[in-house]
Parts: C-alpha cells; sequence; structure tokens
C-alpha cells in the first residue's frame, strides 16, 4: 500500500491579513502550492479557528505598535493584506496612522532583503471616474482611504529606485462570498432572509460596480504573485452589473421572496455611479 507522503514547502511567503476576507482564501491556495507561509495577525484566537491553522506559522502581533522579528530566507516574498480601519472610509486615520505604519513594515522587510512584494490597493484609488478603468486611468483618490493606498503605492515606487526589489500594486475592485463583512450589502440581505423579514432596506440600487467571487480574487492573487511581473493591475471581472440586479440575483439564490424597498439610503458619496475595471492580469 502506498503511503501519502506530503511534500516538504518549497517556498515561503509572509502574509499579513491572513484571517481577514482575502487571506482565508488565499492561504488554501498557498498551501496547496506547496508554500511555507508566515502569517501575522492580530486576533490569534480568530485564526485558531481556521482549518488550516496548524499548517501556517502565525506571528501575533498588531503592525502598529510593533514589526514582528522574521528570519527572511533567499525566496521570501511577501503579500500584504492587511489594512486597519474599514469600512470607515473617511477616518483620517488611514492617512496619520495606516499609511506610515504600513509603509514602514515593508520597507523594513526589503531593508533586511526581502526582494518581492505583492500589495493591495483598491479601486477607490481612481475616485470619482466614470465607465471601465484601466491602469493607465491616472489615479485621482478622493477620501482619506483612498488617498492612503495611493500614497503607499507611490512611495514604494520611489522606494524601489532606491532599493530595488519587485513591487506588484493590485488594485481590488468588489467582492463577495464566505467570510465577508457583516456591513456589506450581500451580508445584511442574508441577514434579513435568515430572519424572514417582509422588506430589504437599500439604495436605489443603480450603481454599476464590478464584483467577483472571493475565490476568483485569491486567484488572481495568487497568478499575480508567482508571474514576479512587476507593476500596477486592477483584480476585476471587467464586466458591471448593476447593485439592484446583484441583490435581485442573490434573492432569486436563496430562494426568497423578500420585497426591495429601493430608495431608503442615499447613494455613496464617495464613489461614482457607474465604474468597473479593465483587468491586465499578466500573461
Amino acid at each position: 500500500m502506498t503511503k501519502n507522503i506530503k511534500m516538504k514547502p518549497t517556498k515561503n511567503v509572509i502574509l499579513s491579513g491572513a484571517t481577514g476576507f482575502i487571506g482565508q482564501h488565499l492561504v488554501p491556495i498557498l498551501l496547496k502550492n506547496n508554500y511555507k507561509i508566515i502569517a501575522i495577525t492580530r486576533d490569534l484566537k480568530k485564526a485558531k479557528k481556521l482549518d488550516w491553522f496548524k499548517d501556517v506559522e502565525f506571528i501575533n502581533c498588531n503592525l502598529h505598535i510593533e514589526h514582528p522579528q522574521i528570519k527572511l530566507t533567499e525566496d521570501s516574498g511577501l503579500i500584504h493584506l492587511a489594512w486597519q480601519g474599514l469600512p470607515n472610509y473617511q477616518s483620517t486615520f488611514h492617512i496619520e496612522e495606516n499609511l506610515p505604519r504600513n509603509y514602514n513594515f515593508i520597507k523594513s522587510l526589503v531593508q533586511k532583503g526581502l526582494k518581492h512584494a505583492l500589495i493591495t490597493g483598491t479601486c477607490l484609488e481612481y475616485g470619482f471616474q466614470y465607465g471601465p478603468l484601466s491602469t493607465l486611468h491616472k489615479p485621482s483618490p478622493q477620501n482619506p482611504y483612498a488617498i492612503a493606498k495611493n500614497t503607499l503605492r507611490k512611495n514604494l515606487e520611489t522606494f524601489s529606485k532606491e532599493k530595488t526589489f519587485t513591487l506588484q500594486w493590485a488594485r481590488c475592485f468588489y467582492m463577495y462570498g464566505k467570510g465577508q463583512s457583516p456591513n456589506s450589502i450581500l451580508s445584511q440581505l442574508d441577514e434579513a432572509i435568515d430572519k424572514k423579514e417582509k422588506n430589504f432596506n437599500m439604495s436605489g440600487g443603480e450603481q454599476l460596480r464590478d464584483y467577483l467571487p472571493v475565490e476568483k480574487v485569491a486567484q488572481h492573487l495568487f497568478d499575480l504573485y508567482i508571474s514576479k511581473k512587476p507593476g500596477t493591475y486592477n483584480i476585476c471581472s471587467g464586466h458591471p452589473i448593476s447593485i439592484r440586479r446583484l441583490v435581485e440575483e442573490h434573492i432569486k439564490e436563496r430562494n426568497s421572496n423578500i420585497k426591495l424597498n429601493l430608495g431608503h439610503f442615499p447613494y455613496p458619496n464617495y464613489e461614482s455611479m457607474a465604474f468597473w475595471g479593465v483587468p491586465n492580469f499578466p500573461k
């Protein structure tokens, strides 16, 4: 009888935000592809509840207080998903705290010898621009969160000229799936359906957005990471969908009769009414 032989990891990756929405789906992909993962988390109790906890080396650390002591190897890379203070996009905390803390953390690893870093950005870096948005469009961030992310990218690009390393910037658009924030529209809809409520309050729902299942987002990030091609990339579907249609399709999937109370909430003031991404995944 042939025994199952577990292969030893051949690659090393430092992952921040491992217990977050994207991280929970990215870790299994990395493990499947034989990566040794050093995961940084602020919430070790949350990490212990995950199926793959014992397969990952966890460092319990708040990056806003201290930098973790990590011994780098020649093949060590970084996938940086962590970012505190969301979904409050308007807080100056992003500029005053998140921006310098995240920059100094990444810079410290590069100074220790890190040669490759993939950082997640946001579609909100494009600001109030309309229609299909490619990475050729000039960023025009309009809220503290987007300003901080875009400034982090520019600072790291400048630093990469001083200290050479491969920098990949992944602008994530919208996503949905298991583990998403309870504040997201589909999570709120699921809660309303589970409670057997008759109506669901929402905006007019005419906004056009770009959505991907979180599993695809995680796979795109992995594919981008292993390509090692520097640059800025849109992590998106390339196809717009209205929020109303997104909600209606989810209601059908749940076999629910809940009614939409359209126009109950005003449209968000931190993003334009109609925008979606133009994918530019490396080939």
